[in-house]
C-alpha cells in the first residue's frame, strides 16, 4: 500500500499511473517466467521420452543382435532361408520338401545332419606335413576334428555350437572321454546342444550367465560364448579351463604369449623329436568379440615365427573341401593364421585336458558360482 498524501490531482495522477505501470511490468515478467518455467518442463518431458524411446531401441537392437528377440530360433530360421532360396531360384521345390524332411527328421533325433560337415582334413595336413612342407620345422595336431559351418539355420549366431562340434568330434575318437560321452555318441543338432547347457544351468553352473539368458537358449538364435562352452564340457565330467588374454602382448596389438600358451599345450611331451606330432590332445575352442573358432594345431617355422592352424565355421565348406583335394601354401591360408591375423583386444580359450571325478564336478560347480577365468599376462 502507498502511503503518500498529495493534494495536486495532476501530480497524484500521474503518480497512480506510476504504480499501474509497475503493476503492469511486474505481471508481464511473472506471465513471461511462468511460460519459460512451462518451457523448460516440457523440454525435460521431451528429452525423458526421448532417452525412454533410444534406450528402448538399443535394448531391443541388442536382442536382435543377440538372437534374444523371440522371432525363433534353429528351426525358424531354417524354414524360413530355405523358403527364401526357392523364392530367389536357388533351389528347387523338390529339394525344399527333402531338406525339409531332413531337418524333421534332424530335430527328432536330436542329432546333426551332417551337411556342413567336412572330415577327414586333419589325416590329410599330416601326410602333407610329413611329405612336403619344407619351410616347417615342426607341427602339432590334434586328430580327427571336423570342420562344421554354419548352416541356413544358424548363420549369423551359430559359431558357438559349431566349434563345440568341432571339439566333440575329436573327443568322440579318443577313448580317454567315452566314458564322459557315454551319451553323446552321435554329434548333438544346435537345438540339442542348447538344452545340454540349459541342463548345465539347472545343475547349477554358471548361475550369472543363466541369469543373463533367462535360463532359455532352445527357440532362440542366442550367441553363446567361452563361458557356456566350459559350463557344458564341466557338466559332462570334461576337465577344462578358460584363459583369458585380456590384452595384446606385443607390437602392433599381437598375442605372441596367446602362441606361446597354445604351443605349450600341445608340446607337453617333450622328449617327441618328430617332425610331425599327431597328439591326443583336443582341439581349442577359441573365443573372441563377436566370433569364435577352433584350434587345431600350431606349426613352427624354420625361420623361428609360429602359426596357429584354425578352423573358421564361417568358412564355406566347399571351400574347406579344397584341402582334401590338394594341400598347398594357397589352400592353407584357409586355416592358417600368423601373429599379425590375430589382433582383437583379447581372446579366450577354452581347453580339455582330462576326466573329472565327481568330486572334482561338484567342486568346479561351486567354484562357478562367481566365474573367474586365469588371466594372461
Amino acid at each position: 500500500m502507498c502511503h503518500l498524501v498529495c493534494a495536486d490531482y495532476p501530480v497524484l495522477q500521474e503518480h497512480v499511473d506510476l504504480h499501474l505501470e509497475e503493476s503492469s511490468y511486474f505481471e508481464g515478467r511473472n506471465v513471461h517466467d511462468l511460460e519459460l518455467a512451462q518451457d523448460i518442463q516440457n523440454e525435460e518431458v521431451r528429452q525423458r521420452r526421448e532417452a525412454s524411446r533410444q534406450e528402448r531401441e538399443d535394448f531391443q537392437k541388442l536382442q536382435r543382435q543377440y538372437g534374444l528377440d523371440g522371432s525363433g530360433g534353429y528351426k525358424q530360421q531354417s524354414l524360413k532361408n530355405m523358403e527364401k532360396e526357392v523364392a530367389r531360384g536357388r533351389m528347387q521345390p523338390s529339394e525344399y520338401h527333402t531338406r525339409k524332411a531332413d531337418l524333421m527328421e534332424s530335430l527328432a533325433f536330436g542329432i546333426d545332419d551332417w551337411r556342413t560337415r567336412t572330415s577327414g582334413i586333419t589325416e590329410v595336413l599330416s601326410h602333407y606335413y610329413r611329405s612336403e612342407a619344407k619351410d616347417i620345422k615342426r607341427v602339432w595336431l590334434s586328430m580327427g576334428v571336423d570342420h562344421c559351418y554354419c548352416s541356413l539355420g544358424d548363420k549369423g549366431w551359430g559359431c558357438g555350437y559349431r566349434n563345440f562340434q568341432m571339439l566333440l568330434s575329436s573327443l568322440q575318437r579318443n577313448s580317454a572321454y567315452q566314458d564322459c560321452l557315454s551319451d553323446l555318441q552321435s554329434i548333438p543338432c544346435i537345438p540339442t546342444i542348447q538344452s545340454l547347457i540349459e541342463n548345465s544351468w539347472k545343475e547349477g553352473f554358471d548361475p550369472q550367465g543363466a541369469s543373463h539368458f533367462t535360463s532359455r537358449l532352445q527357440g532362440t538364435k542366442a550367441w553363446i560364448g567361452a563361458c557356456e562352452i566350459y559350463s557344458l564340457l564341466t557338466s559332462l565330467r570334461l576337465k577344462c579351463q578358460i584363459i583369458d588374454f585380456h590384452q595384446p602382448t606385443g607390437p602392433s596389438e599381437t598375442h605372441p604369449r596367446l602362441f606361446e600358451w597354445v604351443l605349450n599345450y600341445y608340446n607337453s611331451d617333450k622328449e617327441n623329436s618328430a617332425k610331425v606330432v599327431c597328439t591326443s590332445k583336443p582341439p581349442i575352442y577359441l573365443q573372441h568379440q563377436g566370433h569364435s573358432r577352433t584350434i587345431l594345431g600350431i606349426e613352427e617355422r624354420k625361420n623361428k615365427t609360429f602359426a596357429l592352424l584354425i578352423f573358421d565355421p564361417g568358412c564355406p565348406s566347399q571351400e574347406m573341401q579344397k584341402l582334401l583335394n590338394d594341400v598347398d601354401s594357397n589352400t592353407l591360408r584357409l586355416i592358417r593364421r600368423f601373429a599379425g591375423g590375430l589382433r582383437h583386444k583379447q581372446y579366450q580359450v577354452v581347453a580339455v585336458d582330462g576326466v573329472l571325478t565327481a568330486e572334482e564336478k561338484v567342486a568346479r560347480r561351486q567354484a562357478s558360482q562367481l566365474f573367474v577365468a586365469q588371466r594372461i599376462p
